[in-house]
């Protein structure tokens, strides 16, 4: 069951309309830079700033200080200690891939994804415009997750699964924040991403890492740094079945070097949500947040 966000407020648009005139791409690059940046004093004050202002919880992290990284971006990006994160146990199970909010759960309507009170989105424009790509997910599930500042920000994965195939898909940088998506008419479908489709005992499974406005990197652990470079086309990697990508469940997948969300997609029948997993809900990287329908189940529905 999906539960509805609050409207969107006056100071929403506001908020959405000034983006619409804003450079997206060139402050992106511009932050890009500045978190690479090694100078001392200036990366540690950053580092510092933004610990105090998001409260960022260093306990958790390999390490705990400003001085031990090299650069903002390394901050950003910190592993945390191997103790941090336990992983839900059942072979089933579905855990969460990151640390952050669930801005929004429930069932696909055919090809419509609710993002917001009074506002979805097209799935098939969400994983590239692919109608057979869509098909995997139509009136299927999706969870959309949503990383602030303060959270960890590598992805892991959901499930076990081997690669099919990933695109990325070129667009704008709108930030997707609470208050940007609740009034930005299919924000995630606008903004730029990298689809990977997986493989696994739930059948296909989609990771959609959606860019945001400053964060101008994504990576992942197979492919390394998709963007930039940028361009005005999408691309698409087929992966080789008879060299499989195969990763484990909860083994790292890629990261953001700077904060946004990430998307799951599972087909029909496939899945179950936890009953607690509801818009607004903190998660952590490692929790249960869903489970895999057997066909034994999935008999008895």
């Amino acid at each position: 069951m999906t539960i509805n966000t609050p409207p969107a407020n006056i100071k929403d648009r506001i908020f959405a309309l000034i983006q619409l005139f804003l450079p997206h791409h060139f402050l992106s690059g511009i932050m890009y830079k500045i978190t690479r940046i090694e100078i001392l004093w200036f990366k540690n004050f950053i580092i510092k700033k933004i610990i105090d202002i998001y409260d960022v919880d260093m306990s958790q992290a390999q390490n705990e200080k400003a001085e031990d990284f090299k650069s903002f971006n390394h901050f950003f990006t910190r592993p945390l200690k191997a103790t941090a994160r336990p992983i839900a146990e059942g072979a089933h199970s579905i855990i969460s891939p990151v640390d952050g909010s669930v801005s929004e759960v429930g069932k696909i309507n055919n090809d419509q994804i609710f993002q917001a009170k009074g506002i979805s989105y097209s799935l098939e424009a969400l994983v590239g415009g692919s109608p057979e790509r869509a098909e995997f997910y139509r009136n299927g599930y999706f969870a959309t997750l949503y990383l602030s500042p303060r959270d960890y920000h590598r992805i892991h994965m959901p499930l076990s699964g081997r690669l099919r195939e990933m695109v990325h898909v070129p667009g704008r940088l709108f930030s997707v924040s609470p208050s940007t998506t609740r009034s930005v008419a299919g924000l995630f479908a606008r903004n730029e991403r990298v689809v990977a489709g997986f493989s696994t005992d739930a059948g296909a499974m989609a990771m959609i890492l959606v860019g945001a406005i400053f964060v101008s990197s994504m990576e992942t652990v197979w492919a390394g740094t998709i963007t930039p470079p940028r361009g005005k086309h999408l691309r698409q990697w087929s992966y080789d079945t008879q060299d499989p990508i195969c990763l484990e469940r909860a083994e790292e997948m890629g990261r953001f070097n700077m904060g946004s969300t990430v998307i799951l997609l599972f087909p029909e029948n496939s899945i179950e949500w936890e009953q607690d997993l509801v818009a607004g809900k903190k998660v952590q990287f490692g929790e249960k947040i869903g489970e895999v329908v057997t066909q034994k189940q999935a008999g008895n529905n």
